[in-house]
This record gives C-alpha cells, structure tokens and sequence, in this order.
C-alpha cells in the first residue's frame, strides 16, 4: 500500500477511524526533537571519556571530522526521502534504485543491528533503576520498560512522536545546563576540585598539550591510542542520525520537514558534541578523565554540586527509553517495508486502523525479549560477539547508503524518478538539476565517505576490542548473501 496517498483527516491525530495506511502525523517539532535526540545518547554521557582518553583535546576535532561524514550520510539518505518518502527508507530505496538483494541486505541489516543495540540498552536500564531501587532485579526493569514502550508505539505514530519529543527534551536540557554550568565556572573564575584553574587554555597546556597522542601511538602495553584511533569510538557515538530517514514516509511535509532537520545537524554537533565537550575539558583538566564517572557528573563535582550523579543518572535513563522507543518504531517500519518489497513475512506488513504495523512491532518486540535473555544468561557471549555484529552494523547500513544514493542518480538520470515525484518525466541532467534537496558535491562526496568509512574499518583493526567487530562482519554479511539466496530459491 503506498504510503504517500494517506487520506487528509480535519486534524493530526491516530484516533480518527481512516482506510489502513501509515499516518502522516509527525510533525516537524518531533521530526526536529527525534533527530537532535538521535544525537545524544549514553555514548556523550559516559563513552566520551573513553574517546577523550584516547585523544585529549584533539578529540574535538575527531566529532568535526566524523560529524561532516554523518551530515554527508545523513543528506544523501535525505536526498531520497525528499524526492521519494516511505517507510524502510534505505532498505525500499536500494529495492528500488539497485537490486532485491540490496533491499534485502540493507533491511535486514539494519533491524537487526537495532535489536541488538535495544538488546543492549534494555540489559542496562536495571543497573539505572537500582541507583534507586536496589532491591529491584534487572530482569524486571527490562521487562517493565520493554512493555511500557511496546505499548507507546502501539498507539500511533503521533505518540511515538510525542514520547520522542519530551524523551530528547530531557537530554538537551541536560546538556545545555552542563554547558552553562562550565562557561560560569570559566567566566567567573570559581574553584575547582583539581585546583586548575577553569580556562579554555587547559586545552593546550594539560597533559602534553591539544594532541597529547600524537595521529596515532602506541603505548606500552601494545595498545593504539590517538586522533586517529579515536574516530572509531567517535563514529558509533553517532549511531541513530539516520532515523530522519525513517520517519519520511510518516512525515506531514517531509519536503520542508526533512532538510531543516538534516542541516541542523552541523550545528547539533557542534553544541552537543564539539561545544560540551570543549567545555568539560576546560574546567577538569582532561587528563583526570578515567572514565570511573561521567564527565557530566565531575564537571559538577568539581564545582560542589554533588546532586549531579543522580540527576545524571535520570537523564540516562531516559536516553535508554529513548533509544529503545527509537528502536522498536524504526524496526516495525522496516519489517513493513521489507513485507512489502517481498523480502518478508507478508504478515509483517499488515496495519491496525492507527496506521500501526502491529506485528513489527510485536516481532521485533519479542525478538528483542529473547535477545535480552540472552545478555543475562549468556553475557559474556553478548557483548562480545552480538555488540560486535551491531558494531560492524553501523558502517555496512551508512556504506550501503551512499551506493544506494549513486544508484538513485542514475536512474533519475535515466527518467526513472517516481511517479508521484516533481522529477517524474524528466531525465538526464535535467532531471538531476531538479532534485529538491541535493546531496552536495554529490560526483565526489559519497566517494569521499565511502573511503572514510573503509579507513575506519582499517582503524578497528587496530583495537583489540573492536578487531573481532571486523571478523564479525564479514561472517554477518556472508550469513546475509546466503539468507537471500535461500529465500528466493525456496520462492
């Protein structure tokens, strides 16, 4: 069923009785709020320290530089979802605009890489719930929260959006406090624990200066560290920008929605990432970042505000609830957009009078459930061997992005722009001068990406955690060539 020729309701809600069909409820403050969230996760909260342990200061530049390689990911994929939105974005675009087997490889890839990051974030939310509640099993906070965002998005796209919005609201407002608290310390000069003074000359005069690393190093122990091996870490911290994507084919006016959302990217990085970071490293002297707590918590510490480990620990709390509400919807849209290529259990892409598809999101739902089990029966298999499929994930989906974007410009150029698009009917230059939110540079900047990307896969073999990552994807993508051949042999 096409998503694109949704009947136009007297208001935007999921409550009004209308013909099955995804809604076209977002509107652009959830478009706007999911993709600023989709920015800001327990990576910035607690895995920029490890960054910052590898980098120093330098590691500003590394969120610069892997930041320009998402926006670019980001716009191509935005490219599309302009010209032709619908649900399973890059999974139904490389079905359309290069092969069955890429929209197969491409979908599949990317619900999995999300059960297993929901896996992840559901296994966690216990440890958050008994900063409280200690007596309260893990298994029972997973279980509470995974019921509680089912639910969420059974009631409509709308509600998801909603949830989104005041889920990513908590986390921007987290950050901008630290931000403001930083800066206050630095003007005003107040005290810190360390006894440094808070000043952004910290950056060039703490521990061996901006690049106390080097490109890249090696220390005693046979370990990589530096500019360079930061990437890695920075990379996956950007996890879930692409879900703009996503969202297009449930968007109320994706044409005007869509590009703010994807260009405010640049400036998101750099508040959220370059800005907050720059400042905790201001005033705690970078060097005294272990990784023991956030840098969120001891920017506060510092200053006596020992409130802040709770507080903290809210607002991750909320950014796992976040990520998983994210999970569940982007799942469920993908399962119906690989239904409706064939690529899928045609049961998956049947929808409920709210324009839900039910059973998306009660599989995904149920396989994440089992994935869950698994973390707490088997942990140690988990995180070792699932993480480094959902590791490796990441940079096949952005890598098939940009092939898919490639392909897409050829069939414009050859007419093949759909229907219902302002492209329809012409070809060739003509046609591709005309394509509303173009990639920039785009003969040469998915070349340039692609070969980021490869560069940081080479970087990952350098880190013994990440190694088995690399391991992991080729076995992954071989698993994937050999599950669609299966399933068109059987058809």
């Amino acid at each position: 069923m096409s998503t694109t020729d949704a009947p136009k309701k007297p208001r935007e809600t999921d409550d009004v009785p209308v013909p099955a069909t995804l809604r076209k409820s977002l509107k652009n403050r959830h478009i706007q709020l999911i993709a600023l969230g989709g920015a800001i996760g327990t990576g910035l909260f607690y895995g920029s320290s490890e960054s910052i342990a590898l980098a120093g200061p330098s590691i500003l530049l590394a969120y610069l530089v892997g930041g320009l390689a998402i926006f670019a990911i980001v716009r191509a994929l935005s490219e599309m979802s302009v010209e032709d939105p619908k649900a399973g974005a890059f999974s139904y675009y490389a079905t359309r605009y290069w092969s069955k087997r890429a929209g197969f490889i491409s979908g599949w890839n990317y619900w999995f890489n999300y059960i297993l990051v929901s896996m992840v974030e559901l296994s966690v939310v216990g440890s958050f719930v008994n900063y409280w509640f200690p007596a309260i099993p893990t298994w029972v906070s997973a279980a509470v929260f995974l019921v509680i965002i089912c639910a969420a998005n059974l009631l409509g796209v709308s509600k998801f959006g909603e949830f989104e919005f005041w889920f990513a609201i908590i986390k921007i407002v987290a950050v901008i406090a630290m931000i403001i608290g930083g800066l206050a310390v630095i003007i005003f000069v107040l005290p810190t624990a360390s006894g440094v003074r808070a000043s952004f000359a910290n950056w060039f005069t703490v521990g061996n200066g901006f690049f106390p690393n080097g490109l890249m190093g090696q220390n005693s122990d046979g370990s990589w560290t530096g500019l360079l091996m930061a990437l890695v870490v920075v990379m996956f911290s950007f996890g879930g920008t692409e879900l703009i994507g996503i969202t297009a084919g449930e968007t109320e006016d994706p044409k005007t929605t869509i590009p703010r959302a994807t260009n405010d990217i640049i400036w998101r990085i750099l508040v959220f990432y370059i800005g907050a970071l720059g400042v905790i490293m201001a005033v705690v002297p970078w060097n005294t970042i272990d990784g023991k707590s956030s840098p969120f918590v001891q920017i506060f510490d510092s200053v006596g505000i020992h409130a802040a480990a709770g507080i903290l620990n809210f607002v991750c709390l909320t950014a796992v609830m976040s990520v998983y509400n994210s999970g569940l919807y982007a799942n469920s849209r993908m399962l119906y957009s690989l239904a409706k290529q064939g690529n899928a259990p045609a049961y998956l892409g049947k929808l409920n009078s709210r324009g839900v598809p039910v059973a998306g999101v009660l599989t995904s739902a149920a396989i994440t459930a089992i994935a869950v089990v698994v973390v707490f029966v088997w942990p140690e298999f988990a995180f070792n061997y699932l993480m480094s499929i959902a590791t490796i994930a990441g940079i096949i989906n952005w890598t098939m992005i940009m092939l898919t974007e490639m392909k897409f410009r050829k069939v414009v150029a050859a007419g093949g722009a759909p229907e219902d698009s302002e492209l329809a009917g012409l070809s060739g230059q003509e046609a591709l001068d005309a394509i509303h939110f173009k990639l920039p540079f785009a003969k040469v900047t998915p070349w340039v990406v692609l070969a980021f990307l490869a560069l940081v896969v080479v970087l990952m073999c350098f880190s013994t955690s990440y190694r088995i990552a690399v391991i992991a994807g080729v076995i992954w993508l071989a698993i994937l060539f050999a599950a669609y051949q299966i399933t068109q042999a059987k058809r």
